[in-house]
């Protein structure tokens, strides 16, 4: 293994191979010991900024217990890994890449999020999670298939290891008002979604949450996901757009990330603030109990 700087293929690789390692519940010396090198060298490796042999993979993948598919994506994210990348433009072609997703989140000191008519995956509740799936089975995947509940159990993982009392990472979520608005199925499903974003303002005082309301003009993301996630001093930013489900595309070239930054903080810029937000997903809430929608033009009493 040698020094190489951190590049988005390294750090897939190392993140992939920390999440390996941990499940296998393994310490870093163990997978030291597996390939005859010092622990520093899988610390390098875990953080991106060390490439691995394939000969050292296959040491590390049985260490670990791996085999399968996991390995052979593993070998292939090693492949990449070793190449001279220009940086610009990731496509992950490869399985699972949704959980390389989770893993680039979980490593970042700082998310930016908007999406537009959906509440981001972070914050949905449980049953609004259910209504989310519901809505997309027998089209994106099979229903009821192996897959479904994998899919659960990942969400909900996913929101625990961002969510932890003693994180100190910077997350800002946009969050649209035709979200808040949105038919899920139920209106108790909106209902408790609705109270779920208010206890994670109330619990969690450094998650920003925002709303931009329906009226706003001047949004560079209509239409549009965004996320830009932040490594602080341990790498470049990692910028990722995502259209209908395919491979996850991403990207890490200075120009187009500082593009999706200054993008995000124009569409932050015209969100309500943290009180005003707060209120209007209070005010959202009361009226989906009320059985009141309101058209845009004031509220109107819905007809029995």
């Amino acid at each position: 293994m040698g020094q190489a700087r951190a590049t988005f293929e390294r750090r897939q690789l190392g993140l992939v191979l920390r999440r390996l390692r941990e499940r296998a519940g393994k310490p870093q010396q163990a997978g030291a010991d597996a390939v005859g090198k010092v622990r520093s060298r899988i610390v390098q490796l875990e953080d991106g900024t060390a490439t691995a042999s394939q000969e050292d993979l296959d040491r590390l993948l049985a260490c670990y217990g791996a085999s399968g598919e996991e390995r052979h994506t593993v070998l292939e994210l090693g492949a990449l890994a070793r190449k001279r990348q220009q940086r610009r433009v990731h496509v992950d072609n490869l399985p699972d890449a949704y959980r390389r997703f989770a893993d680039l989140e979980a490593s970042a000191y700082e998310i930016n999020s908007v999406e537009s008519g959906v509440i981001p995956g972070v914050l949905q509740s449980p049953a609004y999670v259910q209504a989310l799936f519901a809505e997309a089975e027998g089209i994106w995947w099979e229903p009821e298939g192996a897959q479904a509940e994998d899919r659960w159990f990942f969400r909900m993982d996913r929101q625990a290891r961002l969510l932890g009392e003693s994180d100190r990472r910077v997350m800002r979520f946009v969050i649209t008002e035709d979200a808040l608005r949105a038919n899920m199925g139920a209106p108790e499903v909106m209902h408790e979604q609705l109270e779920h974003l208010v206890n994670l303002m109330d619990k969690y005082p450094a998650l920003n949450i925002r709303v931009l309301p329906t009226g706003v003009y001047g949004n560079p993301v209509r239409g549009r996901t965004l996320l830009v996630f932040g490594f602080g001093d341990r790498g470049t930013p990692v910028g990722y757009s995502s259209g209908v489900p395919g491979p996850a595309t991403y990207y890490d070239g200075e120009e187009e990330t500082a593009s999706m930054l200054r993008a995000f903080h124009r569409v932050w810029d015209l969100t309500l603030g943290r009180e005003d937000s707060r209120r209007l997903i209070q005010k959202i809430a009361k009226e989906n109990v009320d059985g009141t929608v309101d058209s845009g033009h004031g509220l109107v009493q819905e007809q029995p």
